[in-house]
Protein backbone atom coordinates (compact mmCIF):
# COMPACT_ATOMS: atom_id res chain seq x y z
CA UNK A 1 0.00 0.00 0.00
CA UNK A 2 1.40 3.37 -1.01
CA UNK A 3 -0.66 5.70 1.15
CA UNK A 4 1.37 6.74 4.20
CA UNK A 5 3.04 9.85 2.74
CA UNK A 6 2.99 12.15 -0.25
CA UNK A 7 6.37 10.83 -1.29
CA UNK A 8 5.04 7.29 -1.30
CA UNK A 9 1.93 8.35 -3.21
CA UNK A 10 4.10 9.92 -5.91
CA UNK A 11 6.24 6.78 -6.00
CA UNK A 12 3.14 4.63 -6.33
CA UNK A 13 1.86 6.81 -9.15
CA UNK A 14 5.19 6.55 -10.93
CA UNK A 15 5.00 2.76 -10.70
CA UNK A 16 1.48 2.81 -12.08
CA UNK A 17 2.47 4.97 -15.04
CA UNK A 18 5.48 2.76 -15.61
CA UNK A 19 3.31 -0.35 -15.60
CA UNK A 20 1.00 1.18 -18.19
CA UNK A 21 3.89 2.23 -20.38
CA UNK A 22 5.32 -1.27 -20.28
CA UNK A 23 2.44 -2.55 -22.40
CA UNK A 24 4.41 -1.34 -25.41
CA UNK A 25 6.92 -4.11 -26.07
CA UNK A 26 9.22 -1.95 -28.17
CA UNK A 27 9.55 0.68 -25.47
CA UNK A 28 9.96 -2.00 -22.83
CA UNK A 29 12.82 -3.70 -24.62
CA UNK A 30 14.67 -0.46 -25.22
CA UNK A 31 14.18 1.08 -21.78
CA UNK A 32 14.53 -1.93 -19.46
CA UNK A 33 17.34 -1.29 -16.99
CA UNK A 34 19.07 -4.58 -16.10
CA UNK A 35 20.38 -2.97 -12.90
CA UNK A 36 16.91 -1.99 -11.66
CA UNK A 37 14.72 -5.13 -11.75
CA UNK A 38 10.98 -4.71 -11.28
CA UNK A 39 10.58 -8.08 -9.58
CA UNK A 40 12.62 -10.33 -7.31
CA UNK A 41 12.73 -14.06 -6.59
CA UNK A 42 9.86 -15.01 -4.31
CA UNK A 43 12.16 -16.80 -1.87
CA UNK A 44 14.40 -13.81 -1.28
CA UNK A 45 11.41 -11.51 -0.85
CA UNK A 46 9.81 -13.92 1.61
CA UNK A 47 12.96 -14.19 3.73
CA UNK A 48 13.27 -10.42 4.05
CA UNK A 49 9.54 -9.95 4.67
CA UNK A 50 9.50 -12.60 7.39
CA UNK A 51 12.48 -10.98 9.12
CA UNK A 52 10.81 -7.57 8.91
CA UNK A 53 7.54 -8.90 10.27
CA UNK A 54 9.02 -10.80 13.20
CA UNK A 55 11.32 -7.90 14.01
CA UNK A 56 8.37 -5.50 14.07
CA UNK A 57 5.74 -7.51 15.95
CA UNK A 58 8.08 -9.35 18.33
CA UNK A 59 10.93 -6.85 18.36
CA UNK A 60 11.92 -3.46 19.68
CA UNK A 61 9.21 -1.23 18.23
CA UNK A 62 5.89 -0.04 19.63
CA UNK A 63 4.28 -3.41 18.88
CA UNK A 64 6.37 -5.14 21.51
CA UNK A 65 9.45 -4.13 23.49
CA UNK A 66 8.78 -0.40 23.39
CA UNK A 67 5.00 -0.53 23.41
CA UNK A 68 2.74 -3.48 24.07
CA UNK A 69 5.01 -4.96 26.74
CA UNK A 70 3.72 -2.05 28.86
CA UNK A 71 0.05 -2.46 27.97
CA UNK A 72 0.34 -6.18 28.72
CA UNK A 73 2.41 -5.37 31.83
CA UNK A 74 4.94 -8.12 31.48
CA UNK A 75 7.80 -5.60 31.58
CA UNK A 76 8.31 -2.21 33.24
CA UNK A 77 10.52 0.78 32.50
CA UNK A 78 13.06 1.80 35.11
CA UNK A 79 14.48 4.71 33.09
CA UNK A 80 12.67 7.08 30.71
CA UNK A 81 9.27 5.53 31.57
CA UNK A 82 7.26 7.45 28.99
CA UNK A 83 5.97 4.33 27.22
CA UNK A 84 5.11 2.79 30.58
CA UNK A 85 3.00 5.88 31.32
CA UNK A 86 1.50 5.64 27.79
CA UNK A 87 2.89 9.11 26.97
CA UNK A 88 4.98 7.80 24.08
CA UNK A 89 2.29 5.44 22.82
CA UNK A 90 0.29 8.28 21.32
CA UNK A 91 -0.11 8.67 17.56
CA UNK A 92 2.91 10.93 17.19
CA UNK A 93 5.09 8.02 18.33
CA UNK A 94 3.27 5.05 16.75
CA UNK A 95 2.61 6.51 13.28
CA UNK A 96 5.87 5.22 11.84
CA UNK A 97 5.05 1.65 12.80
CA UNK A 98 1.57 1.80 11.28
CA UNK A 99 2.89 3.23 8.01
CA UNK A 100 5.98 1.05 7.69
CA UNK A 101 4.11 -2.21 8.15
CA UNK A 102 2.22 -1.57 4.92
CA UNK A 103 5.17 -0.41 2.85
CA UNK A 104 7.46 -3.23 3.99
CA UNK A 105 6.41 -6.77 4.98
CA UNK A 106 2.71 -6.58 4.10
CA UNK A 107 3.48 -5.32 0.60
CA UNK A 108 6.28 -7.83 0.06
CA UNK A 109 4.26 -10.77 1.29
CA UNK A 110 1.49 -9.79 -1.10
CA UNK A 111 4.02 -9.95 -3.96
CA UNK A 112 5.09 -13.44 -2.91
CA UNK A 113 1.46 -14.57 -2.79
CA UNK A 114 0.88 -13.20 -6.29
CA UNK A 115 3.99 -14.89 -7.70
CA UNK A 116 3.17 -18.21 -6.08
CA UNK A 117 -0.44 -18.19 -7.22
CA UNK A 118 0.54 -17.23 -10.75
CA UNK A 119 2.95 -20.17 -10.86
CA UNK A 120 0.47 -22.58 -9.23
CA UNK A 121 2.78 -23.13 -6.25
CA UNK A 122 0.92 -23.35 -2.90
CA UNK A 123 4.24 -24.05 -1.22
CA UNK A 124 5.24 -20.51 -2.12
CA UNK A 125 2.05 -18.49 -1.75
CA UNK A 126 0.64 -20.43 1.21
CA UNK A 127 3.37 -19.53 3.73
CA UNK A 128 3.30 -15.91 2.53
CA UNK A 129 -0.46 -15.77 3.02
CA UNK A 130 -0.11 -17.22 6.53
CA UNK A 131 2.55 -14.69 7.49
CA UNK A 132 0.54 -11.83 6.02
CA UNK A 133 -2.52 -12.94 7.99
CA UNK A 134 -0.39 -13.25 11.12
CA UNK A 135 0.94 -9.72 10.61
CA UNK A 136 -2.46 -8.22 9.81
CA UNK A 137 -3.71 -9.87 12.99
CA UNK A 138 -1.28 -7.80 15.05
CA UNK A 139 -2.22 -4.64 13.17
CA UNK A 140 -5.96 -5.01 13.68
CA UNK A 141 -5.56 -6.15 17.30
CA UNK A 142 -3.67 -2.91 18.00
CA UNK A 143 -5.69 -0.40 15.97
CA UNK A 144 -9.03 -2.09 15.26
CA UNK A 145 -10.46 -1.16 11.86
CA UNK A 146 -7.57 -0.79 9.39
CA UNK A 147 -7.01 -0.68 5.62
CA UNK A 148 -7.27 -4.27 4.45
CA UNK A 149 -9.25 -5.13 1.30
CA UNK A 150 -8.15 -2.03 -0.62
CA UNK A 151 -4.72 -1.90 1.02
CA UNK A 152 -1.55 -2.59 -0.94
CA UNK A 153 -3.19 -1.74 -4.27
CA UNK A 154 -1.66 1.68 -4.90
CA UNK A 155 0.67 0.37 -7.61
CA UNK A 156 -2.04 -1.61 -9.44
CA UNK A 157 -4.39 -0.47 -12.17
CA UNK A 158 -7.68 0.39 -10.49
CA UNK A 159 -6.05 0.33 -7.06
CA UNK A 160 -6.46 2.95 -4.38
CA UNK A 161 -3.95 5.39 -2.94
CA UNK A 162 -6.49 6.26 -0.24
CA UNK A 163 -7.80 2.86 0.85
CA UNK A 164 -10.95 2.40 2.88
CA UNK A 165 -10.72 0.99 6.38
CA UNK A 166 -12.36 -2.43 6.78
CA UNK A 167 -14.48 -3.23 9.81
CA UNK A 168 -12.58 -5.58 12.10
CA UNK A 169 -15.41 -8.10 11.94
CA UNK A 170 -14.93 -8.36 8.18
CA UNK A 171 -11.17 -8.60 8.55
CA UNK A 172 -11.53 -11.61 10.82
CA UNK A 173 -13.98 -13.22 8.42
CA UNK A 174 -11.37 -12.82 5.70
CA UNK A 175 -8.72 -14.36 7.99
CA UNK A 176 -10.82 -17.50 8.37
CA UNK A 177 -11.34 -17.81 4.61
CA UNK A 178 -7.68 -17.24 3.80
CA UNK A 179 -6.36 -19.71 6.35
CA UNK A 180 -8.85 -22.37 5.28
CA UNK A 181 -7.82 -21.86 1.66
CA UNK A 182 -4.14 -22.15 2.55
CA UNK A 183 -4.70 -25.34 4.51
CA UNK A 184 -6.63 -26.94 1.67
CA UNK A 185 -4.13 -25.86 -0.98
CA UNK A 186 -1.15 -27.13 0.97
CA UNK A 187 -2.89 -30.46 1.58
CA UNK A 188 -3.01 -31.04 -2.17
CA UNK A 189 0.29 -29.35 -3.04
CA UNK A 190 1.66 -30.85 -6.28
CA UNK A 191 4.96 -32.69 -6.09
CA UNK A 192 6.33 -30.34 -8.75
CA UNK A 193 6.01 -27.36 -6.40
CA UNK A 194 9.53 -26.33 -5.33
CA UNK A 195 8.16 -24.39 -2.36
CA UNK A 196 10.39 -21.94 -0.54
CA UNK A 197 13.05 -24.41 0.56
CA UNK A 198 15.98 -22.80 2.35
CA UNK A 199 14.49 -19.34 1.74
CA UNK A 200 11.98 -20.18 4.48
CA UNK A 201 13.67 -19.16 7.77
CA UNK A 202 10.79 -20.53 9.87
CA UNK A 203 10.18 -24.10 8.65
CA UNK A 204 12.79 -24.65 5.95
CA UNK A 205 10.07 -25.17 3.34
CA UNK A 206 8.15 -27.88 5.22
CA UNK A 207 4.64 -27.96 3.75
CA UNK A 208 3.13 -29.96 6.61
CA UNK A 209 4.48 -27.47 9.13
CA UNK A 210 2.87 -24.55 7.33
CA UNK A 211 -0.41 -26.48 7.24
CA UNK A 212 -0.32 -26.78 11.02
CA UNK A 213 0.65 -23.14 11.42
CA UNK A 214 -2.25 -22.02 9.21
CA UNK A 215 -4.70 -24.09 11.24
CA UNK A 216 -3.25 -23.02 14.58
CA UNK A 217 -3.47 -19.35 13.61
CA UNK A 218 -7.06 -20.02 12.52
CA UNK A 219 -7.68 -21.37 16.02
CA UNK A 220 -6.19 -18.24 17.67
CA UNK A 221 -8.28 -15.92 15.52
CA UNK A 222 -11.46 -17.91 16.15
CA UNK A 223 -11.06 -17.65 19.92
CA UNK A 224 -10.35 -13.93 19.66
CA UNK A 225 -13.96 -13.19 18.63
CA UNK A 226 -15.64 -15.54 21.11
CA UNK A 227 -17.10 -12.82 23.36
CA UNK A 228 -18.92 -11.06 20.53
CA UNK A 229 -19.84 -13.99 18.29
CA UNK A 230 -19.59 -17.32 20.13
CA UNK A 231 -21.44 -19.24 17.42
CA UNK A 232 -19.00 -18.24 14.69
CA UNK A 233 -16.08 -18.71 17.06
CA UNK A 234 -17.19 -22.27 17.81
CA UNK A 235 -17.69 -23.09 14.14
CA UNK A 236 -14.27 -21.70 13.20
CA UNK A 237 -12.58 -23.49 16.11
CA UNK A 238 -14.04 -26.73 14.79
CA UNK A 239 -12.93 -25.87 11.26
CA UNK A 240 -9.39 -25.19 12.44
CA UNK A 241 -9.16 -28.41 14.45
CA UNK A 242 -10.55 -30.56 11.64
CA UNK A 243 -8.61 -28.94 8.79
CA UNK A 244 -6.05 -30.98 6.82
CA UNK A 245 -2.82 -31.33 8.78
CA UNK A 246 -4.36 -30.43 12.13
CA UNK A 247 -2.94 -27.94 14.62
CA UNK A 248 0.31 -27.87 16.59
CA UNK A 249 0.65 -31.04 18.66
CA UNK A 250 4.08 -30.56 20.26
CA UNK A 251 6.88 -28.02 20.58
CA UNK A 252 8.40 -29.53 17.46
CA UNK A 253 5.64 -27.74 15.55
CA UNK A 254 6.37 -24.28 17.00
CA UNK A 255 6.72 -21.44 14.52
CA UNK A 256 10.00 -19.77 15.46
CA UNK A 257 12.41 -17.42 13.77
CA UNK A 258 16.00 -18.43 14.49
CA UNK A 259 18.14 -15.31 14.17
CA UNK A 260 21.59 -15.81 12.59
CA UNK A 261 23.16 -13.44 15.12
CA UNK A 262 25.54 -12.18 12.45
CA UNK A 263 25.33 -8.52 13.41
CA UNK A 264 22.80 -7.85 10.66
CA UNK A 265 20.02 -10.21 11.69
CA UNK A 266 20.17 -10.44 15.48
CA UNK A 267 17.38 -11.16 17.91
CA UNK A 268 15.91 -7.65 18.28
CA UNK A 269 15.60 -7.90 22.07
CA UNK A 270 19.33 -8.65 22.29
CA UNK A 271 20.10 -5.69 20.05
CA UNK A 272 18.07 -3.46 22.34
CA UNK A 273 19.62 -4.78 25.54
CA UNK A 274 23.15 -4.37 24.16
CA UNK A 275 22.93 -0.59 24.61
CA UNK A 276 19.89 0.06 26.83
CA UNK A 277 19.35 -0.77 30.49
CA UNK A 278 15.87 0.65 31.06
CA UNK A 279 13.83 -2.57 31.12
CA UNK A 280 12.83 -4.47 34.23
CA UNK A 281 10.31 -7.18 35.01
CA UNK A 282 6.80 -6.00 35.78
CA UNK A 283 5.49 -6.58 39.27
CA UNK A 284 2.26 -7.82 37.67
CA UNK A 285 4.07 -10.73 36.04
CA UNK A 286 6.58 -11.46 38.78
CA UNK A 287 4.05 -11.49 41.62
CA UNK A 288 2.07 -14.21 39.85
CA UNK A 289 5.14 -16.30 39.06
CA UNK A 290 6.66 -15.89 42.53
CA UNK A 291 3.37 -16.79 44.15
CA UNK A 292 3.31 -20.04 42.17
CA UNK A 293 7.01 -20.89 42.64
CA UNK A 294 7.23 -20.96 38.85
CA UNK A 295 10.31 -22.82 37.53
CA UNK A 296 10.47 -20.40 34.60
CA UNK A 297 11.43 -17.46 36.85
CA UNK A 298 15.23 -17.85 36.42
CA UNK A 299 14.70 -17.98 32.65
CA UNK A 300 12.23 -15.12 32.28
CA UNK A 301 14.21 -12.91 34.69
CA UNK A 302 17.59 -12.29 36.30
CA UNK A 303 18.24 -11.96 40.04
CA UNK A 304 18.22 -8.41 41.36
CA UNK A 305 21.52 -6.58 41.69
CA UNK A 306 20.70 -5.57 45.26
CA UNK A 307 20.16 -9.19 46.31
CA UNK A 308 21.32 -11.91 43.89
CA UNK A 309 19.24 -14.47 45.80
CA UNK A 310 15.97 -12.74 44.92
CA UNK A 311 13.81 -12.04 41.90
CA UNK A 312 11.42 -9.09 41.91
CA UNK A 313 9.35 -6.93 39.64
CA UNK A 314 8.51 -3.24 39.79
CA UNK A 315 5.20 -1.43 39.38
CA UNK A 316 4.21 -0.09 35.98
CA UNK A 317 3.51 3.50 35.11
CA UNK A 318 5.75 5.33 37.57
CA UNK A 319 7.25 8.79 37.19
CA UNK A 320 10.95 8.87 36.36
CA UNK A 321 12.22 9.64 39.84
CA UNK A 322 10.17 6.90 41.48
CA UNK A 323 10.97 4.37 38.76
CA UNK A 324 14.69 4.99 39.25
CA UNK A 325 14.53 3.73 42.82
CA UNK A 326 13.93 0.22 41.43
CA UNK A 327 17.09 0.20 39.32
CA UNK A 328 18.90 -2.41 41.46
CA UNK A 329 15.94 -3.93 43.30
CA UNK A 330 13.92 -5.13 40.29
CA UNK A 331 14.95 -7.97 37.99
CA UNK A 332 16.16 -7.47 34.46
CA UNK A 333 14.66 -9.68 31.73
CA UNK A 334 16.27 -13.11 31.42
CA UNK A 335 19.92 -13.54 30.48
CA UNK A 336 18.84 -15.58 27.45
CA UNK A 337 17.81 -12.34 25.73
CA UNK A 338 21.13 -10.55 26.25
CA UNK A 339 24.22 -10.56 24.03
CA UNK A 340 27.54 -11.66 25.48
CA UNK A 341 28.53 -8.10 26.27
CA UNK A 342 26.64 -4.86 26.70
CA UNK A 343 27.55 -1.19 26.90
CA UNK A 344 26.99 -1.29 30.65
CA UNK A 345 28.36 -4.69 31.66
CA UNK A 346 27.75 -8.42 31.10
CA UNK A 347 24.24 -9.65 31.72
CA UNK A 348 23.75 -12.51 29.34
CA UNK A 349 25.08 -14.89 26.76
CA UNK A 350 23.97 -15.91 23.28
CA UNK A 351 20.94 -13.63 23.01
CA UNK A 352 21.74 -12.55 19.45
CA UNK A 353 20.72 -15.98 18.15
CA UNK A 354 17.84 -16.61 20.53
CA UNK A 355 14.76 -17.50 18.45
CA UNK A 356 11.62 -15.38 18.41
CA UNK A 357 8.45 -17.34 19.12
CA UNK A 358 5.95 -16.56 16.36
CA UNK A 359 3.39 -19.06 17.64
CA UNK A 360 3.73 -22.00 20.00
CA UNK A 361 2.11 -25.29 20.89
CA UNK A 362 1.62 -24.00 24.45
CA UNK A 363 -0.71 -21.28 23.15
CA UNK A 364 -2.58 -23.79 21.00
CA UNK A 365 -3.02 -26.20 23.93
CA UNK A 366 -4.37 -23.45 26.19
CA UNK A 367 -6.79 -22.34 23.47
CA UNK A 368 -8.01 -25.92 23.14
CA UNK A 369 -8.36 -26.12 26.93
CA UNK A 370 -10.58 -23.03 26.95
CA UNK A 371 -12.61 -24.28 24.01
CA UNK A 372 -13.10 -27.63 25.75
CA UNK A 373 -14.15 -26.10 29.09
CA UNK A 374 -16.65 -23.91 27.25
CA UNK A 375 -17.90 -26.70 24.98
CA UNK A 376 -16.77 -24.98 21.77
CA UNK A 377 -15.66 -26.48 18.47
CA UNK A 378 -16.90 -29.98 19.28
CA UNK A 379 -14.67 -30.30 22.36
CA UNK A 380 -15.95 -31.27 25.79
CA UNK A 381 -15.12 -30.18 29.34
CA UNK A 382 -13.60 -33.57 30.12
CA UNK A 383 -10.78 -32.73 27.70
CA UNK A 384 -9.88 -29.42 29.33
CA UNK A 385 -7.52 -30.74 32.07
CA UNK A 386 -5.42 -32.64 29.54
CA UNK A 387 -5.00 -29.64 27.27
CA UNK A 388 -4.31 -27.37 30.26
CA UNK A 389 -1.56 -29.61 31.64
CA UNK A 390 -0.12 -30.06 28.16
CA UNK A 391 0.03 -26.29 27.72
CA UNK A 392 1.91 -25.76 30.97
CA UNK A 393 4.31 -28.62 30.24
CA UNK A 394 4.93 -27.36 26.70
CA UNK A 395 5.65 -23.85 27.94
CA UNK A 396 8.06 -25.16 30.58
CA UNK A 397 9.90 -27.27 27.99
CA UNK A 398 9.92 -24.44 25.45
CA UNK A 399 11.64 -22.12 27.91
CA UNK A 400 14.15 -24.76 29.01
CA UNK A 401 12.50 -26.32 32.08
CA UNK A 402 12.73 -30.05 31.35
CA UNK A 403 12.93 -31.65 34.80
CA UNK A 404 9.76 -33.78 35.01
CA UNK A 405 9.80 -33.66 38.81
CA UNK A 406 9.88 -29.85 38.83
CA UNK A 407 7.01 -29.72 36.35
CA UNK A 408 4.96 -32.31 38.23
CA UNK A 409 5.50 -30.44 41.50
CA UNK A 410 4.31 -27.22 39.87
CA UNK A 411 1.22 -28.89 38.40
CA UNK A 412 0.32 -30.42 41.75
CA UNK A 413 0.09 -27.11 43.61
CA UNK A 414 -3.49 -26.31 44.66
CA UNK A 415 -3.38 -22.97 42.84
CA UNK A 416 -2.19 -24.65 39.64
CA UNK A 417 -4.01 -28.01 39.65
CA UNK A 418 -6.92 -27.65 37.27
CA UNK A 419 -10.21 -26.76 39.00
CA UNK A 420 -12.66 -26.63 36.11
CA UNK A 421 -15.56 -24.25 35.55
CA UNK A 422 -15.03 -20.50 35.78
CA UNK A 423 -12.07 -21.04 38.12
CA UNK A 424 -10.52 -23.34 35.55
CA UNK A 425 -10.99 -20.78 32.80
CA UNK A 426 -9.18 -18.21 34.95
CA UNK A 427 -6.33 -20.69 35.43
CA UNK A 428 -6.16 -21.29 31.68
CA UNK A 429 -6.10 -17.55 30.94
CA UNK A 430 -3.41 -16.94 33.57
CA UNK A 431 -1.15 -19.71 32.30
CA UNK A 432 -1.67 -18.68 28.69
CA UNK A 433 -0.74 -15.08 29.56
CA UNK A 434 2.40 -16.30 31.34
CA UNK A 435 3.34 -18.51 28.38
CA UNK A 436 3.05 -15.55 25.99
CA UNK A 437 5.99 -13.78 27.62
CA UNK A 438 7.96 -11.85 24.96
CA UNK A 439 4.84 -11.51 22.77
CA UNK A 440 3.45 -8.31 24.28
CA UNK A 441 0.71 -7.65 21.72
CA UNK A 442 -0.79 -11.12 21.96
CA UNK A 443 -0.58 -11.07 25.77
CA UNK A 444 -2.31 -7.66 25.79
CA UNK A 445 -5.04 -8.99 23.49
CA UNK A 446 -5.61 -11.97 25.79
CA UNK A 447 -5.94 -9.65 28.81
CA UNK A 448 -8.47 -7.50 26.97
CA UNK A 449 -10.43 -10.61 25.96
CA UNK A 450 -10.38 -12.42 29.31
CA UNK A 451 -9.75 -9.73 31.97
CA UNK A 452 -6.95 -11.97 33.27
CA UNK A 453 -4.76 -11.12 35.10
CA UNK A 454 -7.15 -8.84 36.95
CA UNK A 455 -4.15 -7.10 38.53
CA UNK A 456 -3.25 -5.32 35.27
CA UNK A 457 -4.00 -1.63 35.83
CA UNK A 458 -2.69 1.77 34.84
CA UNK A 459 0.20 3.05 36.95
CA UNK A 460 0.03 6.12 39.19
CA UNK A 461 1.85 8.37 36.70
CA UNK A 462 0.01 7.14 33.60
CA UNK A 463 -1.50 9.85 31.41
CA UNK A 464 -4.87 8.05 31.58
CA UNK A 465 -6.46 6.14 34.45
CA UNK A 466 -7.01 2.91 32.50
CA UNK A 467 -4.97 0.49 30.41
CA UNK A 468 -5.30 1.29 26.68
CA UNK A 469 -7.72 -0.81 24.64
CA UNK A 470 -6.13 0.26 21.34
CA UNK A 471 -3.60 2.69 19.85
CA UNK A 472 -4.40 5.90 17.99
CA UNK A 473 -4.43 6.06 14.19
CA UNK A 474 -1.47 7.28 12.13
CA UNK A 475 -1.18 11.07 11.94
CA UNK A 476 -0.07 10.66 8.32
CA UNK A 477 -3.28 8.81 7.55
CA UNK A 478 -5.30 11.57 9.18
CA UNK A 479 -3.72 14.09 6.82
CA UNK A 480 -3.66 12.08 3.57
CA UNK A 481 -6.58 9.66 3.94
CA UNK A 482 -8.82 11.61 6.30
CA UNK A 483 -12.18 10.64 4.83
CA UNK A 484 -11.57 6.94 5.28
CA UNK A 485 -9.98 7.32 8.72
CA UNK A 486 -12.93 9.43 9.87
CA UNK A 487 -15.36 6.81 8.55
CA UNK A 488 -13.57 4.20 10.67
CA UNK A 489 -13.69 6.48 13.70
CA UNK A 490 -17.41 7.08 13.22
CA UNK A 491 -17.96 3.31 13.12
CA UNK A 492 -15.55 2.25 15.85
CA UNK A 493 -15.53 5.17 18.28
CA UNK A 494 -13.29 8.13 19.12
CA UNK A 495 -9.68 7.84 18.07
CA UNK A 496 -8.28 7.42 21.56
CA UNK A 497 -6.91 4.76 23.89
CA UNK A 498 -10.33 3.94 25.31
CA UNK A 499 -12.40 2.98 22.27
CA UNK A 500 -12.98 -0.76 22.11
CA UNK A 501 -12.52 -2.62 18.85
CA UNK A 502 -15.08 -5.11 17.56
CA UNK A 503 -13.97 -8.22 19.46
CA UNK A 504 -13.51 -6.17 22.67
CA UNK A 505 -16.99 -4.61 22.81
CA UNK A 506 -18.56 -7.21 25.11
CA UNK A 507 -16.09 -7.74 27.96
CA UNK A 508 -18.77 -8.91 30.40
CA UNK A 509 -19.47 -11.87 28.10
CA UNK A 510 -16.15 -13.39 29.12
CA UNK A 511 -16.69 -16.09 31.80
CA UNK A 512 -13.54 -14.73 33.47
CA UNK A 513 -14.75 -11.12 33.61
CA UNK A 514 -14.11 -9.70 37.07
CA UNK A 515 -15.51 -6.18 37.32
CA UNK A 516 -15.34 -2.84 35.57
CA UNK A 517 -12.42 -1.69 37.72
CA UNK A 518 -10.25 -4.74 37.13
CA UNK A 519 -11.08 -4.80 33.42
CA UNK A 520 -10.97 -1.01 33.09
CA UNK A 521 -11.34 0.68 29.76
CA UNK A 522 -12.97 3.92 28.86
Amino acid sequence: MKHPSKTLVVAGFALLVGATACNNENITNVNRNPNAPTSAPAGAVFTQAAANAVGRYLGTGVLDLRGTEWTSQQLSEVQYPDEDRYARLQASSTTGTFNAAYTAELENLKKVVAQGQSAGQPGVWGPAAVMQTWAFGYMTDVWGDIPFTAALTGDSVGGSLTPAYDAQKDIYTSFFKTLSAVSSALASDPSTDPGLGSADPIYGGSISSWEKFANSLHLRDAMRIVNVDPATASAEIKAALSAPGGVFASNADNATFAWPGDGVFNNPWANNFSTRDDHRMSQTLMNIMLGLNDPRIPIYAQPTVADPTKYAGMPNGLDASTAGTYFNTASRPGAIFYPGATAYGFYGGAGKTYPSNIMTYAEVAFTQAEAAERGLGGLTASQAPGFYNAGITASMNQWGVTDPVAIATYLAQPAVAYQGGAAGLTQIATQKWLALYSDGTNAWAEWRRTCVPSTVKAGPAAIINYVPRRFEYSTTELSTNAANVNAAIARQGPDNFGSRMYWDTKPTAAPTYVNATACAGS
